[in-house]
């Protein structure tokens, strides 16, 4: 069985989880049993299980994007004033 990454599973609810540590257990079962062709169908149910956490995972990865991009326009706002106000000394 594939299992998802730490990130994703760090993002399932309680019942997600549950389901999904459910059907990693029977489809590592299976294919112990080497019946891959019912093991298939159970990665398929996982596949389609942590999909809205993978969703959640983008989420929260553009809303970090969209604070270092903030934080970097402040920044350069921060840089145009300081040089703004270095000219009208100079003056």
């Amino acid at each position: 069985m594939r299992h998802c990454s730490v990130q994703v599973r760090g993002l399932l609810t309680r019942e997600e989880l549950d389901r999904y540590n459910g059907l990693i257990e029977a489809g590592s079962f299976l294919e112990d049993q080497n019946r891959y062709d019912l093991a298939y169908h159970i990665q398929k149910e996982i596949d389609l299980l942590i999909l809205p956490a993978i969703e959640r995972l983008k989420d929260k990865s553009r809303a970090r994007d969209r604070a270092t991009a903030e934080y970097l326009e402040s920044l350069r706002e921060e840089d145009e004033e300081d040089e703004d106000s270095g000219k009208e000394q100079v003056r």
